[in-house]
């Protein structure tokens, strides 16, 4: 076990979340203790969940444009991922519950936590917390597509679970988390 010794926290960026610069000490298996520095980017933590019937075999995912994926070669910046969002003051299955509205348009009742998992953790502090859920079309209460305030263009899809999970194979869907909870239905035959 490593023992860390925080000797400097810098604030390089606060404009949309925080990246921080952390100088610490480590004291390695064989004694040594070495200085290094790390950056850190805190965005806080979310939760993400995959929408899915039995009955029909499908799921409900979202298409946005991604920054990010645009910048490092997605020719579009599209992305299609399950629903997700930031906690900010919510407990994750508060947070879920909220963003499946906003997004997706749907009110799911009985949300399921199944795991959690650090995305990036060399470089960024977010623990997500994964959901499932099933619906139905009486759930729709709304178009979804989230919030207006936030510049949010969400276009949601209904695929059936087998084109989603093809869609893996294929490459239209690329997205760490969506991929988890894919393969969560898929090994806990959610969706059929």
């Amino acid at each position: 076990m490593k023992t860390i010794n925080i000797l400097e926290t810098a604030i390089l960026s606060d404009n949309w979340y925080t990246l921080k610069k952390i100088t610490y000490e480590v004291k390695g298996s064989d004694g040594v203790v070495v200085q290094q520095e790390r950056e850190a980017y805190d965005r806080g933590n979310g939760a993400t969940i995959l929408l899915y019937n039995k009955e029909h075999g499908t799921v409900v995912l979202t298409r946005q444009f991604r920054m990010p994926t645009y910048i490092n070669g997605n020719e579009t910046g599209l992305l299609i991922e399950c629903c997700a969002g930031l906690l900010d003051e919510d407990n994750a299955e508060e947070c879920i519950r909220r963003e499946t509205m906003e997004e997706t348009g749907y009110e799911v009742t009985d949300v399921e936590k199944v795991f959690e998992a650090y995305m990036s953790p060399g470089s960024v502090t977010e623990i997500l917390y994964f959901f499932v859920a099933a619906y139905s079309k009486e759930q729709k209460v709304h178009e979804g597509g989230g919030l207006e305030a936030e510049q949010e263009n969400i276009e949601v899809l209904e695929l059936p679970f087998v084109q989603a999970m093809e869609m893996i194979r294929t490459g239209e869907i690329k997205d760490g988390k969506t991929i988890m909870l894919l393969q969560y239905a898929a090994l806990h035959h959610l969706c059929g």
